[in-house]
């Protein structure tokens, strides 16, 4: 099933590293995969154009379905694929709501901790503007801060039970509190939002600073979908340029 399937694509690429968690996730091993190098400029190859256009990583086909936004892909295998592998989409309607939207604000995350960590690549030294970088500092600290709250939030939920938005059973509320962003289960926003987690803590975001993002970071570094794709380059060099250091 999975072999006429292709992935290209980088390693710490949090984009690349969504689909990887999906295909794990829905046990779809066996496709053709070729892990690039952007920094060899091997996304702007041929290969790569004949799937993606734009030039950029991952670059994915299913048979004749091309689908390079990750979240699409993501998407894709979960509908394709619902009764394979494990379930990425909830059944209770309140933890379905709530995957959508952190899944969605997963996005705006992304976005402020490239901006941050991209911005010495991209400007020369002596071009970097100093209040520029406070600026997007400050952003980054403030969506942090609301993810803290958001899983600060959850694992009380998931302590105490849901108060008005979930109805469990007594015993599933004394279980042990799962770190995950919708509540007890793991779900698509886990699959797309979690590279971006691990990004900022890879590239020096303090754990202590912020001990829900970091236990949630701690406990799914595990997980067997995350910890079987964990990119190589950095369990080489397990520490990032601490650029996020003062977050």
């Amino acid at each position: 099933m999975a072999k006429n399937m292709t992935l290209l694509w980088h390693s710490g690429s949090a984009p690349c590293w969504r689909v990887l968690i999906a295909l794990e996730e829905k046990n779809l091993r066996g496709y053709n995969q070729q892990r690039l190098s952007i920094y060899k400029m091997q996304h702007r190859s041929q290969e790569v154009l004949e799937i993606n256009p734009r030039g950029q990583l991952p670059a994915f086909k299913h048979g004749n379905l091309i689908l390079n936004e990750s979240y699409a892909a993501c998407f894709y295998l979960e509908s394709q694929f619902r009764k394979q592998g494990n379930k990425l989409m909830p059944d209770c309607p309140a933890e379905l709501a709530m995957m959508y939207q952190r899944m969605f604000e997963g996005i705006t995350l992304y976005h402020k901790i490239r901006c941050l960590i991209y911005y010495p690549r991209k400007n020369p030294e002596d071009e970097q503007e100093n209040n520029a970088v406070r600026i997007m500092e400050k952003a980054l600290r403030e969506e942090v801060n609301l993810w803290e709250g958001y899983l600060k939030k959850v694992m009380k939920m998931n302590t105490f039970g849901y108060e008005d938005q979930f109805v469990l059973t007594l015993t599933s509320a004394l279980q042990e509190p799962k770190p995950f962003l919708t509540g007890q289960t793991f779900s698509l926003s886990d699959v797309t939002v979690y590279p971006a987690m691990a990004l900022l803590f890879y590239a020096g975001l303090p754990l202590e600073r912020y001990p829900k993002l970091g236990e949630y970071y701690t406990h799914l570094k595990g997980w067997p979908s995350i910890k079987t794709t964990w990119p190589q380059n950095w369990l080489k060099n397990p520490e990032g340029h601490h650029l996020l250091k003062h977050i």
